[in-house]
């Protein structure tokens, strides 16, 4: 029953309401639900649902415009959103808690409306957003504009539309009496890594009720996701020996050593192409490794003395990752150290872990995404090979499921933007959301 529903049946009280929604956590009926709007209809009910819409709507916007003036890339500080959030949240009596980073200027926010009891639905989003330095924008990526029914600004779509809209419901979930909790949960640093939200986790499952399942709002253009991938990010310094090019057996030249290491990433990537089934789901449909970032030596005549580069591989969910990670660093030990080493004991291979992300293991007989097909109406999800947080929390216990408004494609870009429609389908879900937390078919 949507919120409109609600509404209008309060101008119906002779009416039996028969409660649908009887699909969430696998207790499924095939009927379609009959609606109050289709029991009782009038005009004066019908305004009532439209004003009530357009206010909701155009709330989550205006709260999108105060997320987005916010410059909360991964490098900075989000203290000022969460602040706001929090402050925003308790006008409304509904508490916060914060869970800091190691330096005290980064914080997630956990709320949550309705009942202090396990089993509830936690609508989860970041507030970091990806650099702007170096793209070339049409207008302040901090300022939201619009244009032609679009919202361009910094984070639109990845992924301050969906914790706006989440926000700007806030009212109403206090207003439905909930019997299932609604949580809020918003992170910092996800996009270096998902390093925030695991904080935020812990402190869930040490202190709280634990919730049966999690709604992650990326941008999926408001369908489902069920799987993503996992990856692992890896920063690698190789440290050799200068010396005058023209004697390269007095030295060790690092950008070598690292050449070979960049090879036998090739090879692996190689075979793990070949050794992909092609009809899982994914695309690629491979477990995918990256070479991002190379740096080394000081001029053409110089044996370089160092050389670094970043890389990574975004894994299938049943992707032995660790195994992957091996085969490298026992490269690394056997066949390109010792190299180095025969030269000089000063040299050094070092691979520092930066990130790593599970995946997001696909079960659409999950709570999260049983609750999500029933009240979208949406019969079939899919999987992608970004990472995101799903993972973590089903790590925890957590079912996880991805759907959010917005298209990823538009995310990092320049003039980044979010479609008001997106934002409109967003608020309705919101609204299916908290009628049905406030009066669910099974309650387990």
């Amino acid at each position: 029953m949507s919120r409109f529903d609600r509404f209008a049946a309060k101008k119906c009280r002779n009416h039996v309401i028969e409660h649908v929604l009887n699909r969430f956590h696998g207790i499924i009926g095939n009927s379609q639900p009959i609606t109050v709007r289709e029991l009782c209809m009038s005009s004066e009910n019908t305004g009532s649902r439209s004003n009530d819409t357009d206010s909701l709507q155009q709330h989550s916007i205006d709260l999108l415009a105060e997320l987005i003036a916010f410059d909360t890339t991964s490098v900075n500080s989000n203290l000022q959103l969460i602040e706001f959030v929090r402050d925003y949240l308790q006008q409304r009596g509904v508490s916060s808690r914060l869970t800091y980073d190691e330096t005290g200027k980064k914080a997630n926010l956990w709320a949550t409306i309705g009942p202090d009891s396990a089993g509830g639905v936690v609508l989860s989003g970041h507030t970091d957003v990806v650099p702007v330095e170096g793209q070339a924008w049409s207008s302040d990526p901090f300022t939201l504009v619009t244009r032609e029914n679009k919202l361009y600004g910094r984070g639109t779509a990845d992924m301050k539309g969906f914790v706006a809209c989440a926000l700007a419901h806030t009212d109403y979930f206090r207003e439905q009496s909930l019997q299932v909790p609604v949580h809020f949960a918003f992170s910092y640093d996800e996009e270096v890594g998902c390093i925030g939200v695991g904080g935020l986790i812990k402190d869930v499952m040490d202190n709280l009720p634990l919730p049966r399942a999690v709604i992650v709002g990326e941008p999926t253009s408001m369908k489902i996701i069920g799987g993503n991938k996992g990856g692992r990010s890896f920063k690698t310094v190789v440290t050799g020996i200068d010396g005058h090019s023209s004697l390269p057996q007095l030295g060790a030249n690092a950008i070598l050593a690292a050449n070979r290491i960049i090879n036998k990433l090739v090879d692996v990537q190689e075979r793990l192409i070949a050794a992909a089934p092609p009809d899982n789901g994914f695309s690629p449909p491979y477990t995918s490794l990256d070479l991002g970032l190379i740096n080394g030596g000081t001029a053409s005549n110089i044996i370089p003395a160092r050389c670094e580069f970043s890389w990574g591989f975004r894994g299938l969910p049943d992707e032995d990752m660790d195994a992957i990670e091996n085969e490298i660093r026992d490269f690394i030990d056997s066949e390109v150290l010792p190299g180095l080493q025969a030269i000089s004991t000063a040299t050094s291979i070092v691979t520092h872990l930066r990130s790593d992300v599970p995946p997001l293991k696909p079960d659409e007989h999950s709570a999260a995404e049983q609750l999500v097909r029933h009240l979208s109406r949406l019969n079939s999800s899919s999987r992608v090979s970004y990472g995101t947080e799903a993972g973590l929390f089903q790590q925890a216990g957590i079912a996880g499921v991805i759907f959010g408004p917005g298209d990823i494609e538009q995310a990092h870009l320049p003039d980044e933007f979010i479609s008001i429609g997106q934002m409109h389908e967003c608020c309705d879900f919101m609204a299916t959301l908290g009628t049905w937390a406030a009066e669910p078919s099974v309650v387990t």
